[in-house]
Protein backbone atom coordinates (compact mmCIF):
# COMPACT_ATOMS: atom_id res chain seq x y z
CA UNK A 1 0.00 0.00 0.00
CA UNK A 2 2.50 2.67 -1.39
CA UNK A 3 -0.07 5.51 -1.58
CA UNK A 4 0.41 5.80 2.46
CA UNK A 5 3.74 6.92 1.72
CA UNK A 6 3.44 9.27 -0.64
CA UNK A 7 1.08 11.42 1.51
CA UNK A 8 0.86 11.36 5.01
CA UNK A 9 -2.83 10.16 5.83
CA UNK A 10 -4.28 10.38 9.51
CA UNK A 11 -6.76 7.33 10.11
CA UNK A 12 -9.63 9.80 10.38
CA UNK A 13 -9.23 11.01 7.00
CA UNK A 14 -9.04 7.45 5.34
CA UNK A 15 -12.29 6.59 8.00
CA UNK A 16 -13.79 9.24 5.83
CA UNK A 17 -12.74 8.68 2.93
CA UNK A 18 -14.15 4.86 3.68
CA UNK A 19 -17.26 6.10 4.63
CA UNK A 20 -18.19 8.09 1.57
CA UNK A 21 -17.00 5.10 0.03
CA UNK A 22 -19.40 2.73 1.47
CA UNK A 23 -22.15 5.24 1.48
CA UNK A 24 -21.76 5.17 -2.18
CA UNK A 25 -21.81 1.33 -2.78
CA UNK A 26 -24.97 1.28 -0.64
CA UNK A 27 -26.70 3.93 -2.35
CA UNK A 28 -25.79 1.73 -5.76
CA UNK A 29 -26.58 -1.82 -4.63
CA UNK A 30 -28.92 -1.18 -1.73
CA UNK A 31 -29.00 -3.98 1.39
CA UNK A 32 -29.55 -7.42 0.90
CA UNK A 33 -26.19 -8.68 -1.06
CA UNK A 34 -23.94 -11.11 0.20
CA UNK A 35 -20.56 -9.73 2.18
CA UNK A 36 -18.58 -10.56 -0.40
CA UNK A 37 -19.79 -8.24 -2.97
CA UNK A 38 -19.67 -5.45 -0.84
CA UNK A 39 -16.38 -5.85 0.23
CA UNK A 40 -15.23 -6.32 -3.45
CA UNK A 41 -17.30 -3.26 -4.76
CA UNK A 42 -16.10 -1.39 -1.47
CA UNK A 43 -12.38 -2.22 -2.37
CA UNK A 44 -12.64 -0.92 -5.88
CA UNK A 45 -14.78 2.22 -4.78
CA UNK A 46 -11.60 2.89 -2.74
CA UNK A 47 -9.14 2.00 -5.12
CA UNK A 48 -10.96 4.42 -7.69
CA UNK A 49 -10.78 7.14 -5.13
CA UNK A 50 -7.12 6.61 -4.69
CA UNK A 51 -6.85 4.65 -1.76
CA UNK A 52 -4.81 1.70 -1.08
CA UNK A 53 -6.53 -1.29 0.91
CA UNK A 54 -6.26 -5.17 0.87
CA UNK A 55 -8.68 -7.85 1.35
CA UNK A 56 -8.77 -10.99 3.33
CA UNK A 57 -5.98 -9.92 5.52
CA UNK A 58 -4.84 -12.82 7.45
CA UNK A 59 -4.14 -12.22 11.26
CA UNK A 60 -2.11 -14.69 13.32
CA UNK A 61 -2.34 -15.22 17.40
CA UNK A 62 1.14 -14.60 19.25
CA UNK A 63 0.66 -16.46 22.17
CA UNK A 64 3.35 -17.27 24.56
CA UNK A 65 6.14 -15.79 21.51
CA UNK A 66 5.04 -18.42 19.23
CA UNK A 67 3.20 -16.92 15.69
CA UNK A 68 0.32 -19.27 15.43
CA UNK A 69 -2.00 -18.94 11.86
CA UNK A 70 -5.09 -19.76 13.21
CA UNK A 71 -7.35 -18.50 9.96
CA UNK A 72 -8.56 -15.27 11.19
CA UNK A 73 -9.35 -12.85 7.99
CA UNK A 74 -9.83 -9.06 8.27
CA UNK A 75 -12.29 -7.99 5.45
CA UNK A 76 -10.43 -5.00 4.27
CA UNK A 77 -7.55 -3.03 5.80
CA UNK A 78 -7.32 0.47 3.79
CA UNK A 79 -4.00 2.25 4.16
CA UNK A 80 -2.56 -0.04 6.65
CA UNK A 81 -4.43 2.31 9.03
CA UNK A 82 -8.12 1.16 9.42
CA UNK A 83 -9.19 -2.12 9.70
CA UNK A 84 -12.93 -2.69 7.99
CA UNK A 85 -15.18 -5.40 8.81
CA UNK A 86 -18.29 -5.78 6.49
CA UNK A 87 -21.64 -7.56 7.67
CA UNK A 88 -24.85 -7.88 6.01
CA UNK A 89 -27.17 -9.15 8.98
CA UNK A 90 -30.05 -8.44 10.12
CA UNK A 91 -28.77 -6.66 13.09
CA UNK A 92 -24.63 -6.44 14.36
CA UNK A 93 -24.48 -8.45 17.63
CA UNK A 94 -21.75 -8.25 20.62
CA UNK A 95 -20.29 -10.67 18.57
CA UNK A 96 -19.57 -8.90 15.84
CA UNK A 97 -18.69 -6.38 18.19
CA UNK A 98 -16.50 -7.94 20.03
CA UNK A 99 -14.69 -9.78 16.74
CA UNK A 100 -13.77 -5.90 15.88
CA UNK A 101 -12.49 -5.27 19.10
CA UNK A 102 -10.30 -8.11 19.11
CA UNK A 103 -8.71 -7.79 15.45
CA UNK A 104 -7.97 -4.40 16.49
CA UNK A 105 -5.83 -5.70 20.06
CA UNK A 106 -4.59 -8.56 17.38
CA UNK A 107 -3.14 -6.21 14.96
CA UNK A 108 -2.23 -3.16 17.02
CA UNK A 109 -3.87 -0.75 14.64
CA UNK A 110 -6.03 2.08 16.44
CA UNK A 111 -9.40 2.06 14.56
CA UNK A 112 -11.69 0.40 13.02
CA UNK A 113 -14.80 0.44 11.19
CA UNK A 114 -17.91 -2.13 11.14
CA UNK A 115 -20.31 -1.23 8.71
CA UNK A 116 -23.63 -3.48 8.28
CA UNK A 117 -25.17 -3.22 4.74
CA UNK A 118 -28.26 -4.67 5.52
CA UNK A 119 -30.04 -1.45 6.37
CA UNK A 120 -32.13 1.01 4.71
CA UNK A 121 -29.93 4.44 5.97
CA UNK A 122 -26.10 3.38 6.13
CA UNK A 123 -25.66 5.68 8.25
CA UNK A 124 -27.45 3.43 10.97
CA UNK A 125 -25.04 0.80 9.95
CA UNK A 126 -21.96 2.31 10.76
CA UNK A 127 -19.54 1.74 14.24
CA UNK A 128 -16.61 3.06 14.97
CA UNK A 129 -14.21 1.53 17.51
CA UNK A 130 -11.02 2.96 18.49
CA UNK A 131 -8.02 0.84 19.95
CA UNK A 132 -6.00 2.89 22.61
CA UNK A 133 -5.10 6.44 22.45
CA UNK A 134 -2.12 6.93 19.82
CA UNK A 135 -4.48 7.19 16.97
CA UNK A 136 -4.66 10.45 14.55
Amino acid sequence: MATASIRRLTSQQVSHAIITAAMRVHTELGPGLLESTYTACLKHELSSSGFGSAAQVGLPVVYRGVKLELGYRMDLVVEDLVIVEIKSVDSLSPIHLAQILSYLKLSGKSLGLLINFNVVHLKDGIRRFVNGTGWK
